[in-house]
């Protein structure tokens, strides 16, 4: 049994995904499947905790509409801890839309507006002593998301509520990757991004996962995670640089996979596993999950 006091703080949303089996471009009008799902970065990699019998704690703005009201309900019957998301009464549930296609992701926009406008407010159980405060920090992991504004992600970078935590750090998506850059030489802190954030947080082009994690460690970078999709993922951390490539699988899915990563690799060292059967462990999850094998 794994004992690990998780905090998952960012996004907490519904994903509305359109999937079909046709390769798509812009324009495209194809048959196939629309889902309405729980998801979010935060709520993803929490969901991930929970299948390896986690309890994590979620810390994040849902609004107290009946969609807020059904996805609490969802988030506790997968077990986990909702008490202190913030509820407003003012602010509705965010959503997440994206289309995917044969060819991988189309498009996708992100609605976390209501998450930005509550701001320090879901902080407030780490501040104010309930789970931790300046005085007393958080022992434990805290999983964090891009989908927190710039100005927040600066705080909890140089907060003292934060200053015991194992912070581990992921962009929503490239659009938001820069926001991270207070964690790049924040000391601590691993980052988990793809080939294309590392390059927008490096403002360089890179060929393989290794190159971009050699690059983030030159800037200041504690530790990171480079993924590139199906090509050589990388580890990166002053005891140098792991690879490891992902298992071929047929994809069915990609919305999620990254979380699903950083979740399953956050496990395995929990678990006592060494960097490469680590990295190994969390690109076999991440497979059964985009080829469909792990339940939603």
């Amino acid at each position: 049994m794994i004992d690990l006091h998780i905090l998952c703080v960012g996004s907490v949303l519904w994903d509305v995904i359109g999937r079909s089996t046709s390769h798509m471009r812009q324009g495209s009008d194809v048959p196939g499947h629309i889902t309405r799902l729980p998801g979010g970065v935060a709520l993803n990699i929490a969901m991930t905790f929970a299948r390896f019998g986690l309890r994590p704690t979620l810390l994040s703005a849902v609004g107290q509409d009946a969609e807020g009201d059904e996805l609490v309900s969802a988030c506790e019957d997968l077990g986990l801890n909702c008490d202190h998301l913030y509820r407003s009464n003012d602010l509705p549930t965010d959503h997440y839309m994206a289309v995917e296609g044969a060819n991988g992701l189309i498009a996708a926009i992100a609605d976390a507006h209501s998450l930005e406008a509550a701001g320090d407010k879901i902080l407030r159980p780490i501040q104010d002593g309930t789970l931790g405060s300046a005085a007393a920090p958080f022992v434990g992991l805290i999983a964090l998301d891009g989908n927190l504004t710039q100005r927040m992600l600066e705080t909890i970078a140089r907060s003292p509520d934060f200053a015991r935590a194992d912070l581990r750090v992921a962009p929503a998506s490239p659009g938001k990757a820069e926001r991270l850059l207070p964690f790049l030489t924040h000391g601590r802190a691993t980052l988990y991004v793809n080939l294309e954030e590392a390059g927008l947080l490096c403002q360089a082009r890179f060929d393989t996962a290794a190159q971009a994690a050699l690059a983030l460690l030159d800037r200041g970078a504690h530790r990171v995670l480079v993924t590139d999709g199906g090509n050589t993922t990388a580890d990166g951390s002053a005891e140098g640089v792991v690879t490891r490539t992902p298992p071929e699988v047929l994809i069915t899915r990609v919305t999620g996979a990254g979380d699903t990563f950083m979740a399953a690799h956050i496990v395995a060292e929990a678990q006592g596993e060494n960097r490469d059967t680590a990295l190994a462990a969390a690109l076999t999850a991440a497979a059964a999950y985009v080829s469909g094998d792990t339940p939603l």
